[in-house]
């Protein structure tokens, strides 16, 4: 059984989980409008008590780099490229950046929760545009949901869906990103010089 599953954390299945949990209270934590202690008291419809910290640890230990994720966000870092996180997610942000520390590559400027708007909210991409003070053409959205990519689309923004790290950075130079690192020449030089 997964550890992610709501088998594990839950003790019941994804129906179930789906049909018991309240309807909206995730995406009102997401959004901040609730901190966690409302979170853990309404989760489900019924206000039974959970194990929240089992249900933080669990989501903490699913998340990993995908591979080759972390080389192209260090490449795009090395290259001068501007990142932040927009993001559909609560103040657990920095649960993940505690593991991943994300922001050696990238800005959590984008939360949810500190914004109160989640994508695909067009409002949201709107705030997001007026905060960075750039046409929308020259930022480049990408996430792995397509309708998030196409309101980012609808906003003016170049959008591409994450699929893996190797499409990535194929899609990425069709917009003109440069993802080259100097690494495979500086190791090619080591070679020769040791011949």
């Amino acid at each position: 059984m997964s550890p992610l599953s709501s088998d594990f954390v839950f003790r019941m299945s994804m129906k179930e989980l789906i049909e018991s949990k309240h309807p909206t209270i995730w995406i009102d934590f997401e959004k901040g409008l609730i901190d966690e202690a409302e979170l853990a008291r309404k989760f489900f419809k019924d206000e039974r008590s959970f194990d929240l910290e089992g249900l933080k640890n669990c989501m903490k230990s699913g998340y990993s780099y995908i591979e080759g994720v972390e080389e192209l966000l260090r490449a795009l870092k090395k290259n001068g490229y501007e990142m932040h996180a927009f993001t559909n997610y609560p103040l657990w942000y920095k649960m993940i950046e505690d593991k991943l520390k994300l922001s050696t590559y990238l800005s959590w400027t984008f939360c949810s929760c500190i914004f109160g708007k989640r994508k695909p909210e067009a409002d949201f991409y709107l705030e997001v545009l007026n905060y960075l003070k750039v046409d929308p053409a020259s930022c480049i959205f990408v996430d792995d949901r397509m309708k998030n990519v196409e309101a980012a689309i609808e906003a003016g923004f170049k959008g591409i869906q994450f699929k893996n790290a190797d499409l990535l950075r194929k899609d990425l130079s069709i917009y003109g990103i440069d993802i080259s690192t100097n690494e495979f020449n500086e190791n090619q030089d080591v070679a020769e010089n040791l011949e």
